[in-house]
């Protein structure tokens, strides 16, 4: 077994986690509650239709920037992604308190992860000495490329389709209660709030300019985790790597 091949793993295992932040928007998606309607930067427009034209807006985004912190089955995750709505998505990936994979989709055909040196001891831990010697030596500092069409890459692609993420929203957001307005990274803000079984969720909605999702705070719940949007707009920096730092998987075997 190569090195590359080993650690389909742990990127499993990456995977699985990246599912479990998927179920972080299906909680926030609802429903929320209450319909009541209040003065404001929204005017008239009730909690759900602030809600629904959010999302639009979001959607619609040319590009942003994902940065989430959540606790999963696999521990603590944490992303911070940049993508855009041509497939380019840039940025790093942690699952567990040690260990980040960098992450380069530059076009629809590959997926690039270049794992740290922590990642990879963990991910080799167990092993024979000779196992994880290959595995620093073939994999440290180098990109592991994988066709986007691969399982695993789907999954570890999750967060890198903002369709797909907000598309959990869409399922309930009959119910949105109009809070109080307040700043986001500087930003001004709207809070539409859900309370159920236990578990608050909080979406910050711009009041200025497009009415784009700013944050998204779950707490309470078996999966609390916060994920921020910033940087609309900004171009994406996905460029492939250098063919000498890449290990192909595919013909590694």
């Amino acid at each position: 077994m190569t090195a590359a091949r080993h650690t389909r793993t742990r990127r499993t295992a990456l995977a699985s986690a990246l599912c479990a932040v998927v179920a972080l928007g299906a909680t926030a998606c609802g429903p929320f509650s209450d319909d009541a309607k209040a003065s404001g930067p929204f005017g008239d427009l009730s909690g759900t239709q602030i809600a629904d034209r959010a999302i639009t807006a979001t959607k619609k985004a040319d590009s942003l920037t994902l940065d989430l912190a959540t606790k999963t089955t696999d521990g603590p995750m944490k992303a911070y992604l940049a993508m855009d709505t041509r497939g380019k998505c840039a940025g790093t990936l942690t699952v567990g308190t040690t260990g980040t994979a960098e992450l380069i989709k530059a076009d629809d055909k590959d997926v690039y992860l270049r794992f740290d040196e922590a990642f990879l001891r963990a991910q080799a831990e167990g092993e024979p000495a000779e196992v994880q010697e290959a595995v620093l030596k073939e994999l440290k500092g180098r990109w592991v490329k994988t066709p986007v069409t691969d399982p695993d890459a789907k999954d570890n692609l999750e967060l890198c389709d903002l369709t797909a993420l907000l598309g959990e929203f869409e399922a309930g957001t009959a119910f949105a209660v109009k809070g109080k307005e307040t700043t986001v990274g500087g930003r001004k803000a709207l809070t539409l709030t859900e309370k159920a079984g236990g578990e608050t969720t909080t979406v910050y909605v711009a009041t200025e300019g497009e009415p784009y999702i700013l944050k998204i705070v779950s707490a309470g719940g078996e999966e609390p985790g916060t994920m921020t949007f910033t940087d609309y707009g900004k171009p994406v920096e996905a460029k492939v790597p250098a063919k000498k730092d890449v290990v192909d998987e595919e013909k590694t075997g």
